[in-house]
C-alpha cells in the first residue's frame, strides 16, 4: 500500500475513528509490549548496566532449579495421562456403544463446570487428610497414612482428570466428523473393532490429539493451583515458586527470571506446534461423508472391561462434585468431621451467603471484576476485529492482529509479573499514576489474558459476514460507525455474547493471575477458595467455600447450556 493510499484513508477517517485507533494503539504499546520488555530490563539491566547475576542466582538456588525440574516432569507426565484418559472418555461417549453413555457423558463433563483452584480445593475436600474418601479408606485400612493425598501423585491425579475437558470438546467434535464409510470399508476387509480403531480412527484424529498434547504440556508447565494446594513442600513447581519469590523484594528478579523461562518455553513449544501443523497434509477420503455409528464390542470380556473402566472413571469425576454439593447443605460439625446424619442438613450456609456481607463480599468483588473485564475485552475485540476486517491484508491490520496475540504466547504468571514490575512506579504513559495494588491492574490483567480467545472468536464472526451488506449501507449514505452499529453488530452479537459469557465464568474464580495483582482488602473468590484450603482456615470459611463452589457450578452449567446447547440451536 503506497503513501498516497494511506493519506487518502487517513483523510477519510472521522475524529471519533482516529481517537478509537489511537486508544487501541496506546493499549497495545502500554499493556502488551511495554510490560514484557520491562521484564527483560528488570532482570538484566536493573542497576543500569547489563548483568547476569539473576541467572547465577537462579542456577545456584536449589529450590528454583527443583521447581523447574518438577514443572517439566509434571508437564511430560500429563502429556501421557491426560491423553490416555481423554481419548478413553471420547471413545466411551462417542465411538463405542456403551450402556448408559449419556449418564457417563454428564459425569465426564463436570470438568466444564469448575476449574482451576476450585477443582484442586474440591479434590482436597474429597481425598485430603480430613476428606470423606480418606475417612472411609481409613475405616477399611486403619494403618493407612491419612496424609496420602499430596505431592507429585496427587497433583498428577487431579490435573489428569481436570484437563480432559478439551478432549471432550475438541476431540469429541473431531471423532464425530469421521467418515463412517472408511470404518465400513475396513470391516469389509476383515479388520476387527480394535484394529479399525488403531489403524483407521486414531490416525485421522492425530492433528487434534497433537494440538491437545501441546496445550496439555503448556498447562502442566505453568500449573499453579494444584501444585500450590496439593504439592506440599516436596513437589514445588515454577508458578508457585514465582509467587513465593515475588513476595520478597530481594528475590523479585528471580521471580521475573523464572517467569521469563516459562514464557520462552511456551513460545518455543507453540512455534514447534505451528511448524509441524503446517507440514501436515490432512484431507478427507470421501466427498460425501456418512455419520459415524457407534461400534458394539462383541467380545464379552472386552465389553465388560470397557464398561468397568467407563463407570470407574465416572465415579472419579462425580465424587468430588457430589460431595461438595452434599456437604454444602450440612452444618459446620459435619464439614469438619466428614460425617453426615439426618440432623446435619441445614440451609444456614446458603442463608449466610445472602445475609452476611463478609460472606457475600468476595462474590460481589469477583462479579464486578468479571463483568467489567468481560465487557471491556469484548469491546476491544469488536473494534480491533473491525479494523482487521476492514483493512485486511494491510501491514497495519497484520501488526495489530499479531500484537493482540502476544498474551497467547505467554503464561499468565509472566504477564502478571510484567504488570507488577512495570506499574509499581508512576509512568507518564498512564498519567504518572501507580497501577500496582489498584482495581485497574486486576481488570487489565483479566483483559490481557482473555484477548487472544476473544479475538479469535469475534474475528471469525466478522470474516463470515456478507460484504454486500456493508457495500449496500455505504451506497445508501450510511456512515461507517452507523453501519457498524446498525448492520454489522447485530449479526455478530449472538456469538459475541457467548464469548462474553464464557469469559465471565472463567474470570469469576480465577486465581493464577489474581494472586499476583489483587488488593488484600478486596479478595476475590479464587483467593478466598485457595485460603480455605490452608490448615489455619476456619470452619466457616470452609463451609462458605462449598457454597461458593456450588453456585459457581450452577452459573457455569447455565452458561455452558446457553452457549453450547440452546444457544447453538438458536444460532
Amino acid at each position: 500500500m503506497n503513501a498516497q493510499t494511506w493519506k487518502d484513508r487517513l483523510g477519510s477517517l472521522h475524529y471519533g475513528q482516529m481517537l478509537l485507533y489511537a486508544i487501541i494503539a496506546w493499549f497495545v504499546i502500554t499493556f502488551l509490549i511495554l510490560p514484557n520488555l520491562n521484564v527483560y530490563y528488570e532482570i538484566f539491566f536493573r542497576d543500569g548496566s547489563f548483568s547476569l547475576e539473576p541467572v547465577e542466582k537462579l542456577i545456584s538456588s536449589k529450590r528454583a532449579m527443583n521447581s523447574l525440574k518438577n514443572s517439566f516432569i509434571l508437564a511430560v507426565s500429563l502429556m501421557i495421562t491426560v491423553n490416555v484418559v481423554g481419548i478413553m472418555l471420547v471413545l466411551l461417549t462417542e465411538y463405542f456403544d456403551i450402556k448408559g453413555a449419556r449418564v457417563l457423558k454428564l459425569g465426564y463433563f463436570t470438568t466444564l463446570l469448575y476449574h482451576g483452584v476450585v477443582v484442586s480445593a474440591s479434590y482436597k475436600f474429597a481425598y485430603g487428610e480430613n476428606g470423606i474418601v480418606t475417612k472411609l479408606l481409613a475405616g477399611l485400612f486403619p494403618d493407612m497414612n491419612r496424609e496420602w493425598f499430596h505431592g507429585y501423585w496427587a497433583v498428577l491425579f487431579v490435573m489428569t482428570f481436570a484437563c480432559t475437558s478439551n478432549h471432550l470438546l475438541f476431540l469429541g467434535n473431531a471423532i464425530r466428523k469421521i467418515d463412517y464409510q472408511t470404518v465400513e470399508a475396513a470391516r469389509g476387509m476383515g479388520a476387527g473393532p480394535f484394529t479399525i480403531l488403531w489403524r483407521v480412527v486414531l490416525p485421522v484424529l492425530k492433528p487434534t490429539i497433537f494440538a491437545l498434547t501441546i496445550l496439555t504440556f503448556l498447562t502442566g508447565l505453568g500449573a499453579m493451583s494444584a501444585p500450590l494446594i496439593l504439592g506440599g513442600t516436596e513437589f514445588q513447581t515454577i508458578a508457585p515458586m514465582i509467587l513465593t519469590f515475588s513476595k520478597s523484594s530481594t528475590s523479585k528478579d528471580l521471580a521475573a527470571l523464572l517467569a521469563l523461562v516459562l514464557g520462552l518455553a511456551t513460545i518455543i513449544l507453540l512455534t514447534i506446534m505451528i511448524r509441524i501443523e503446517k507440514r501436515g497434509n490432512y484431507m478427507s477420503v470421501s466427498k460425501v461423508k456418512s455419520t459415524l455409528v457407534k461400534q458394539k464390542i462383541h467380545n464379552r470380556f472386552a465389553n465388560a472391561a470397557v464398561h468397568f473402566i467407563g463407570y470407574a472413571l465416572f465415579l472419579i469425576y462425580v465424587t468430588p462434585v457430589a460431595l461438595i454439593v452434599l456437604f454444602s447443605f450440612t452444618d459446620a460439625r459435619s464439614i469438619s468431621t466428614s460425617t453426615i446424619t439426618w440432623n446435619s442438613f441445614t440451609l444456614e450456609n446458603y442463608a449466610r451467603l445472602f445475609t452476611s456481607m463478609s460472606a457475600l463480599r468476595p462474590y460481589l468483588v469477583s462479579v464486578i471484576y468479571a463483568a467489567a473485564a468481560s465487557l471491556l475485552v469484548v469491546a476491544l475485540a469488536l473494534f480491533a476485529s473491525r479494523i482487521i476486517h476492514k483493512y485486511k491484508n494491510s501491514r497495519l491490520a497484520m501488526a495489530l492482529e499479531y500484537a493482540l496475540m502476544i498474551p497467547w504466547m505467554l503464561p499468565s504468571t509472566l504477564i502478571a509479573i510484567g504488570l507488577v514490575l512495570t506499574f509499581n512506579v508512576p509512568r507518564l504513559i498512564v498519567g504518572n499514576t501507580v497501577l500496582t495494588g489498584t482495581h485497574w491492574i486486576v481488570i487489565l490483567g483479566y483483559i490481557i489474558i482473555h484477548i487472544p480467545f476473544t479475538m479469535r472468536m469475534v474475528k471469525a464472526s466478522f470474516f463470515s459476514l456478507d460484504h454486500n451488506l456493508e457495500d449496500a449501507a455505504r451506497n445508501m449514505g450510511a456512515r461507517p460507525f452507523y453501519t457498524f452499529r446498525k448492520v454489522l453488530l447485530p449479526i455478530v452479537l449472538p456469538s459475541t455474547l457467548a464469548v462474553l459469557a464464557l469469559n465471565f465464568i472463567k474470570i469469576l474464580d480465577d486465581y493464577d493471575l489474581t494472586v499476583f495483582l489483587y488488593h488484600p482488602v478486596y479478595q476475590t473468590l479464587g483467593v478466598v477458595i485457595k485460603n480455605s484450603t490452608d490448615v489455619e482456615a476456619g470452619i466457616i470459611a470452609r463451609a462458605m467455600t462449598l457454597v461458593y463452589t456450588v453456585v459457581l457450578m450452577i452459573m457455569s452449567g447455565i452458561t455452558m447450556y446457553l452457549v453450547y446447547g440452546r444457544g447453538a440451536k438458536d444460532r
